[in-house]
């Protein structure tokens, strides 16, 4: 292994994380596991609500512990002119910037592009917002129902009995926030690196949804008709789709191909059934109706063991308990045991891209202000002026007093 590169590829890259919740925390946890050096600016009181999330280990989220591990931590009061002092010091070295506010409000307290450009004008700057910078929902609230609602995806992502359903996990959030904001900002290190010009980056939630439509957006733009529930290959209207057991679990059948679907069929003692696979929209409904009739007369284990050395892409549907023991994820390395001090490791799920030369950092989230000292003193203020600013609440340092005392006494 070499020693240059053992800290990952994004070791060099220094990122200021102004973000909370998931989308910006998550875009940053993804580089920080890359070797990205983040510190995350938090408020000394306005705490992030993924820290009040329960349960919690040490009265702190588990959810927090993950999604800034590898990252320190900067109490800072943004709306102080002395807290605006401290970033603008910073940001001569750490050249990115990512943030989550509404549009404007970087603005009004001198941190955004424009304004930190003047300092340092190879800063390449990430806004993560609902709708963007621009148009007329600019100033509007959203979460991730919003988004997946407005881009039309929730539209055919459901069956005709409930219509549109919940996602376990935050699609707008994840894939269209923090996925395109690394995306970009990794893009704008490449053209950095090739120009010295930093640039500025909007990352709009509901556009990346709109642009997750790959497949039936495509379709619909050009024949001017958008698809409907259970209408299309992937969304219902095929055999493709959740079948219910008998002990009331599930089974994923994904059978595309008629290779696939022949496989599935014999095991199923249903060779014949091809030709429903194969017909009208109405025998294929009445086709998967037979297979629901069938799958539902076996519990999960059955057809788990009945399929597994077939290749025909059936698979279990799994909790997430039962799929982080499952072979296929251990053999993946997909979980990891990471430090949450000296003594105690917590159990994380791991970074799912392997860099073949890295040795993966692993420190969980930080307390509030754990970093704060450290990065002050970095940046040259003396004790008594750091002193002042945490008497006056322009900072926190976790264990201040403490810190403090032991840094003189160290003199």
């Amino acid at each position: 292994m070499s020693p240059h590169t053992h800290a990952g590829p994004l070791k060099n890259i220094k990122i200021l994380d102004f973000t909370n919740l998931l989308p910006g925390p998550y875009a940053t946890m993804l580089m920080a596991d890359m070797g990205a050096e983040v510190v995350r600016v938090e408020s000394p009181n306005r705490p992030d609500l993924v820290k009040l999330l329960p349960p919690f280990f040490k009265k702190q989220s588990y959810a927090h512990l993950s999604l800034n591990r590898n990252k320190k931590s900067l109490a800072l009061d943004l709306f102080n002119d002395q807290g605006q002092a401290v970033i603008h010091k910073l940001v001569q070295e750490y050249d990115i910037v990512i943030e989550q506010f509404r549009p404007g409000i970087m603005q009004k307290i001198g941190l955004d592009y424009v304004s930190l450009k003047k300092i340092n004008p190879k800063i390449i700057y990430c806004s993560i917002t609902g709708y963007g910078q621009t148009g007329p929902y600019k100033n509007k609230a959203g979460h991730d129902i919003n988004y997946l609602a407005v881009s039309g995806l929730a539209s055919y992502s459901g069956k005709k009995s409930t219509g549109p359903v919940l996602s376990g996990t935050q699609i707008a959030d994840l894939a269209a926030g923090s996925q395109h904001a690394v995306m970009a900002i990794l893009a704008a290190i490449i053209e950095r690196n090739e120009t010295s010009i930093g640039q500025y980056l909007d990352i709009s939630m509901a556009d990346g949804v709109f642009s997750l439509n790959a497949l039936s957006g495509a379709v619909a733009l050009a024949t001017a008709e958008s698809p409907e529930l259970e209408s299309e290959l992937l969304n219902g209207g095929s055999c493709y789709d959740y079948y219910q057991t008998a002990d009331h679990q599930y089974l994923s059948v994904g059978i595309l191909e008629e290779k696939f679907a022949l496989r599935f069929f014999d095991v199923l003692g249903h060779p014949d059934w091809l030709c429903s696979f194969q017909g009208s929209v109405e025998e294929r409904s009445a086709l998967k109706t037979a297979i629901q009739d069938l799958i539902a007369e076996h519990d999960l284990a059955y057809w788990t063991e009945l399929f597994e050395a077939v290749d025909c892409c059936v698979e279990p549907v799994l909790t997430i308990l039962e799929a982080s023991q499952h072979p296929l994820f251990v053999s993946r390395n997909m979980c990891m045991d990471i430090a949450l001090d000296n003594k105690t490791q917590v159990k994380q799920i791991a970074p799912a891209i392997k860099f073949s030369e890295q040795v993966l950092r692993k420190q969980c989230g930080r307390l509030l202000g754990e970093d704060s000292l450290d990065i002050m003193m970095a940046l040259n203020y003396p004790q008594h002026h750091i002193q002042q600013l945490i008497e006056n609440k322009v900072i926190f340092c976790a264990t201040q007093n403490k810190q403090l005392h032991d840094r003189e006494d160290d003199k």
